[in-house]
């Protein structure tokens, strides 16, 4: 988002902007799919994703899990006091809370899958109370592999506080995407039923992760 001259760069969004940054998003990404089950991230055109570059930034996966920063907006920038181009995604997070952002990165890359992410951030001298919403939306890359995603992080608080900010588990969610062969013989059946995956860990269970089957 666009901030006005003397709106200090410490200065954080309400929760009503944070809601629209992402769906906004989420809705650019759709978009973008026509009717295949991810977008190309040559598709991306950042003019057309002004106001949400602030807070977004594009990961590659390089091994199972694991996904690195191609490009981050100011907001990850002002969160971690660093530049994050490069970085790991877990370097946002605290080490408990490492495997489980592991697994869900996993999934939004290999299922493929969209997830959506609560988190908290630790508080403490000069780090007030500070929650995330973390979105990751899976695309290919030239060569077709589904190694790149979208993602954006969105923070709700009245200040960033002393840098680094890493966060902790809050909940979370990943809706698998179907294939257009699958949405198609959906029609105007009964909509897709919740279902927990078979080997979800107690971890995960206790931090409140499910996966949703969609047929969009």
């Amino acid at each position: 988002m666009k901030r006005d001259d003397d709106t200090p760069w410490n200065s954080l969004r309400p929760a009503e902007t944070s809601t629209r940054v992402l769906a906004d998003l989420r809705s650019y990404w759709e978009g973008l799919r026509c009717g295949r089950i991810v977008p190309a991230r040559a598709d991306i055109d950042p003019r057309r994703i002004e106001e949400q570059l602030e807070f977004a930034f594009v990961l590659e996966r390089i091994a199972p899990g694991i996904a690195r920063f191609r490009i981050a907006g100011q907001h990850l920038t002002r969160l971690m006091g660093m530049e994050v181009r490069g970085m790991p995604l877990s370097a946002l997070v605290t080490p408990p809370t490492r495997d489980l952002l592991a697994q869900v990165t996993e999934r939004v890359f290999a299922t493929p899958a969209v997830a959506e992410i609560e988190l908290r951030a630790q508080t403490g001298l000069g780090r007030p109370a500070l929650s995330g919403r973390m979105l990751l939306l899976p695309m290919s890359s030239g060569m077709g592999t589904i190694d790149r995603a979208l993602g954006c992080l969105v923070t709700d608080g009245r200040q960033i506080g002393l840098t680094p900010r890493r966060f902790s588990w809050a909940g979370s969610s990943v809706t698998r995407i179907a294939a257009a062969s699958e949405s198609v013989a959906q029609g105007f059946g009964e909509p897709a039923a919740l279902f927990e995956a078979q080997d979800e860990t107690p971890e995960m269970r206790r931090a409140r992760f499910r996966i949703v089957t969609s047929g969009e």
